[in-house]
Order: structure tokens, then C-alpha cells, then sequence
């Protein structure tokens, strides 16, 4: 695995006996999975021809059911972002499982920001990290942070732009190649504006963004809105949103530098799904976001059906080979997400 996009062809060659194996593995170690594979007519030694025909679990049972895959005594619990404390994800990690996603999230960032590890300027505060073993929006953070150095972090802990250290980072790393990173609310809303006014030159920045879309769409600012703005003040011209969930832990869907769709890593894959046969959708046609990804381990969150409406506009068509799909927004009756509202949990704590 080294989180590259490949052909698809050779994608699901290679990932489905890999999620087959995940089944028969989650099947044993997870007796509540094993029981809806049953009730849903999934029973062991089944046979399947394409990946679009294994069974999924609708990621909303992550915040009502304890699906546990690991039975090591040291379980962290890492919780989604949920608009309330009492309706999050909550998602078990053993040592083995976190180090694997680290490794992965940080090979599939290399193939934009390189080999190098790069000065990076972290568009958030230094208290987001403070819970990394149980927020989402720490964990990203500190994952982000693997691929940089000489971390700064541009706002302080009552999320205002620290205007001094900004510009002191500017002016040690911009003249050569950086990286920014944030949420994207908080980069549009925070750090645009501050940069445009003081005229700062990023076009050596490569910036790395996630989640948050749901804020700007209330703000009527769409994903070409937002590159075209950096572009014209600032002169930053690599942007790469990534799209990326709780349950599938170091699985990141990045976008090209062109912007021409997200691609998953060679260890994982999307399938639009029409929500009223559930069948594949063609291509261009938008549907429900079903994600695959052969990382989890410690839980069985290896195929899941997202509360996402997307749509696949090619494959091998684009910039990377693979699909190159969109992420238009939440369903209708999906409670939204947002990385600004995490909440702490232990693994005691966790709910069943």
C-alpha cells in the first residue's frame, strides 16, 4: 500500500480479495457484525465477482452500536464530529490499528506535499491537538502534522489569527516551498481574508484542507469559489481538499492539484449508489457515497454507506487514474458534521 491512485481496473483487482478477507476477519472478531452479515443473507463462504457486491454497513451505526474487532486491553476510542455530544461516532483503536493509520494518512499525503517533510503552517489553534486520542479534529491535525515541520500554529486558543506569528512564519519559510494546512471553514473564514489583506505572496504554499463545506455553502462560497479566490490574492495555485471520515481512520480521498475531482489511495475506493434501487449509479449521476477502504482493522468500518450525496465524473479520465468524483453536500435528514464540534471520550465512556 503506499496510498498512490492506480488504475481501476487493477484497483479492484487487487482490493477485493482484501475486503473479502476483512469480512471473514470483522465476522469472527465482531459477533454483532456477524450477526447483521447473517440477517442480511451474508453468511460465511459466500463468493463475490466485484466489489460493488459486498455488504455494506450504513455508517450510522457507529453512533448507536459498539462494533468492536479487537480484543487488546489498550482501546482508545475516537470520537466523530457530531453536532451533539450524545450522537457521534465512536470508533475503537488498538496500537496496531493507530500506527497503521498514521502510516497510511501520511504515505497518501506525500503524494502531493513529497518525499520532504515541509514547514507547515497549521490553520488552527494548539488546543485542537490537546485531545488527539479522542477528537477527530486533534487526530487530523496531529496525522497533518507527520508530513511538516517546524509546526506554527496561525490562531490562538480563542480561534483569532495570532497576526506576529503568522507573519514571522512568512517570512522564515515563504520564499520556498510550505505547506498551510487547516479546516476549510476556518482557512476561508480566518485565514483568507487576513492574508488578502496584508498581501501575502503564498504562491510557494501547497495548501491541504478538509471538511467544513457545509459553513461556506451557507456562505455561498462553492470548492471553485474558494481556489479561484487564493489564487487571485495570494497567488497560491496547489490546493488539495481531501475527504476523509472518523470510521475509516487514515483513508483520505485527496484532490487533484488541478482540481478536477477527489481520488481515493490505492488501498481504497467509492462507489455512488442510487438511493432508491441501491444499485451502482452511472457515471455523472448523483447518488449516496458507499467507501471502501482495507485499513480498518479494529472495527469493522471496511465498507460503509456514508450520509454524503456524491458523484463519480469519469474513470482513468483524469489528472490521477481511477475514479474522480465530488462530494455535493449531506443528505437531507443526515445531521450535519462539522470538525469545530468534537468531544472528548474514553474508551469506558463509550456508548453502547
Amino acid at each position: 500500500m503506499t496510498g498512490l491512485p492506480i488504475n481501476q481496473s487493477v484497483r479492484e483487482t487487487v482490493l477485493l480479495p482484501q475486503m473479502v478477507e476483512l469480512i471473514e476477519h470483522h465476522r469472527r472478531a465482531c459477533p454483532a457484525y456477524a450477526r447483521v452479515l447473517d440477517a442480511i443473507g451474508h453468511s460465511s463462504g459466500r463468493r463475490y465477482a466485484q466489489t460493488r457486491e459486498l455488504p455494506w454497513l450504513p455508517v450510522r451505526l457507529f453512533k448507536e452500536h459498539a462494533l468492536i474487532s479487537t480484543g487488546r486491553e489498550q482501546v482508545t476510542v475516537l470520537t466523530s464530529s457530531g453536532t451533539t455530544s450524545t450522537n457521534v461516532s465512536r470508533i475503537a483503536l488498538d496500537r496496531d490499528a493507530a500506527e497503521r493509520q498514521r502510516h497510511l494518512l501520511t504515505a497518501t499525503l506525500a503524494t502531493v506535499t513529497g518525499p520532504r517533510r515541509l514547514p507547515l503552517l497549521i490553520i488552527d489553534s494548539p488546543s485542537a491537538v490537546r485531545g488527539e486520542r479522542s477528537s477527530i479534529r486533534g487526530a487530523t491535525v496531529l496525522g497533518v502534522m507527520n508530513v511538516g515541520r517546524e509546526h506554527v500554529f496561525a490562531l490562538d486558543d480563542e480561534q483569532g489569527i495570532d497576526a506576529t506569528t503568522v507573519a514571522n512564519f512568512l517570512q522564515r519559510h515563504g520564499h520556498a516551498t510550505f505547506l498551510i494546512f487547516g479546516f476549510t471553514s476556518l482557512v476561508w473564514t480566518r485565514f483568507y481574508a487576513f492574508a488578502r489583506s496584508h498581501g501575502f505572496d503564498l504562491a510557494h504554499a501547497i495548501l491541504l484542507h478538509t471538511g467544513g463545506w457545509k459553513k461556506l455553502a451557507d456562505q455561498a462560497v462553492s470548492p471553485q469559489e474558494f481556489r479561484a479566490g487564493f489564487l487571485a490574492a495570494t497567488g497560491l495555485h496547489r490546493c488539495h481538499n481531501f475527504y476523509g471520515m472518523v470510521e475509516q481512520g487514515g483513508t483520505i480521498h485527496i484532490e487533484s492539484a488541478s482540481g478536477d475531482g477527489l481520488y481515493c489511495p490505492d488501498f481504497a475506493d467509492v462507489i455512488i449508489r442510487d438511493p432508491e434501487t441501491w444499485e451502482e449509479a452511472p457515471i455523472g449521476t448523483e447518488g449516496v457515497i458507499e467507501v471502501l477502504s482495507a485499513v480498518p482493522r479494529a472495527h469493522p468500518g471496511h465498507v460503509l454507506l456514508t450520509e454524503d450525496r456524491g458523484v463519480v465524473h469519469g474513470i482513468d479520465d483524469g489528472e490521477w487514474p481511477g475514479k474522480r468524483f465530488s462530494v455535493l453536500g449531506r443528505l437531507a435528514r443526515a445531521e450535519p458534521r462539522g470538525c469545530a464540534d468534537t468531544l472528548p471520550e474514553t474508551a469506558n465512556g463509550a456508548r453502547p
